[in-house]
């Protein structure tokens, strides 16, 4: 099942993976450091994300859990890129991201684990 989160949801989301299971009002607060937001801002973004399937509510306290993995999210997002941005053509995304920048020997060496991985 494919959830399609905007990226203010996609911030609760991160607050979970990387928490784990915790309360509405611990996100709200480490939102409130992070972007400034306040708490109605943040228990609306909770409740959205709950609508949509990707929090479960439970119960005491308002804890939230999440019902979907950051790599989920992630491979849904890269697909969504690479299929409106790349006309479906990985390897034109790969060669994107490998001529933006100057890679360092060890990006290049980690890079060429990783290719030879996939055979």
């Amino acid at each position: 099942m494919e959830i399609k989160l905007f990226d203010s949801e996609l911030k609760v989301m991160d607050v979970l993976w990387k928490e784990g299971d915790t309360t509405a009002k611990r996100i709200s607060d480490i939102l409130k450091e992070q972007t400034g937001w306040n708490m109605n801002t943040t228990y609306t973004l909770i409740k959205r994300c709950i609508g949509k399937g990707a929090i479960e509510r439970r119960e005491p306290n308002f804890l939230c859990h999440a019902l979907i993995a950051k790599k989920q999210v992630q491979d849904q997002e890269t697909t969504e890129l690479v299929n409106k941005v790349f006309d479906g053509s990985m390897d034109l995304l790969f060669a994107s991201l490998l001529n933006r920048k100057n890679l360092s020997t060890e990006e290049i060496e980690k890079l060429k684990q990783l290719v030879s991985n996939l055979k």
